[in-house]
């Protein structure tokens, strides 16, 4: 959940990689499936600690963007382990240093949360994607109103968004990346296993430039 630099980003470094195992257990599977067929040229937005790395094909080039300097020593250490030929690429997702229609797909997870402007965010992933390009996402959500996952996510939003990088935990990412402009978007609710409760409701899916 990262992208915009705040006052707790060596925490959050810390803390996602100790939670590492714990989305792995939970998501994996759905990880595999959306990355594992990745191939080319792969961007990833917010690329954090580097765990997606181990869902992609070794020898996979990955553009990492990610401005947060906190997380550089783990994620280029992952990829060396995962057999990734990383370029880092320290830049915010608002503005990516990539030429248009230069990658083959774009990952996303767990980071439109954390972004000042989703939209501008995923015009930047449409530009960036050659045509016919997958724009593939697995991001939490805001969960249906009254709900008690809701509550919990409205009772924690302001705390919640200072110490997890600007995390908003109640965000509508279906609606953006539905009005991005994509040729076709096929998303998909998953519920997420977790004591995490405002992280619980999230969804997956591929927008095809």
């Amino acid at each position: 959940m990262r992208t915009a630099t705040r006052c707790a980003d060596g925490f959050n470094s810390w803390f996602l990689n100790l939670l590492d195992g714990h989305f792995h257990r939970r998501l994996g599977d759905v990880r595999q499936e959306l990355l594992g067929t990745l191939h080319g040229e792969v961007a990833e937005i917010g690329a954090g600690n580097g765990q997606s790395f181990r869902y992609l094909r070794p020898g996979t080039v990955v553009h990492a963007i990610e401005p947060n300097p906190h997380f550089h020593r783990r994620l280029t250490a992952e990829a060396d382990r995962r057999g990734v030929k990383l370029v880092l690429h320290p830049v915010g997702a608002e503005q990516v240093d990539l030429p248009d229609g230069s990658v083959d797909a774009v990952v996303s997870s767990l980071v439109l949360c954390t972004v000042d402007d989703p939209a501008a965010v995923v015009a930047e992933v449409r530009r960036i994607l050659r045509p016919r390009g997958r724009f593939v996402l697995l991001e939490h959500v805001a969960a249906r109103p009254g709900s008690a996952v809701g509550r919990v996510q409205e009772a924690v939003f302001r705390p919640w968004r200072w110490v997890f990088e600007g995390c908003h935990t109640n965000r509508d990412t279906v609606r953006t990346v539905r009005q991005a402009g994509f040729a076709s978007v096929e998303l998909r609710d998953i519920g997420m296993a977790t004591p995490i409760l405002p992280i619980r409701t999230q969804i997956a899916g591929t927008a095809i430039r």
